[in-house]
């Protein structure tokens, strides 16, 4: 498996802890007669602010994912994992700092935080769609 692979994979790896993490504590919730199973919605603003934060995090996975997996994709599909591979990594320990950086805080300092992790992601999507367009 390729570097680029792996961290596609892993990228949707972690999507999918920040939705188990979600969905186990709204269980909890319900079990635990703390909330009804029809009261949550998509943004969890009627939850504690913790909970909204870990909405919007994995939101911002999600909304991602098309661009950054896309990317990752094409490289893999078309066998230019070498242009992706180096570089991989970093997208996902930006896009996990990012994430938890969100559900820390919602500081001025924090989201300024969040935001750099964010703006290394977005140059690396933008370097390798350049790479991929141009090499």
């Amino acid at each position: 498996m390729s570097t680029s692979a792996l961290v596609l994979t892993l990228f949707i790896a972690w999507t999918l802890v920040l939705l188990v993490l979600m969905e186990v504590v709204r269980s909890y919730l319900v079990l635990s007669g703390r909330a009804k199973s029809n009261e949550f919605r998509p943004d969890n603003a009627n939850l504690s602010p913790f909970l909204q934060r870990l909405a919007r995090a994995h939101a911002n996975c999600i909304e991602g994912l098309p661009v950054f997996g896309g990317l990752l994709l094409i490289a893999i599909a078309t066998g230019r994992t070498g242009l992706t591979d180096s570089l991989a990594p970093w997208l996902l320990l930006a896009r996990i700092s990012q994430s938890i950086t969100h559900l820390v805080s919602l500081s001025v300092f924090a989201v300024n935080i969040r935001f750099f992790f964010f703006f290394v992601q977005l140059a690396i999507a933008v370097y390798w769609t350049w790479a991929l367009l141009v090499r």
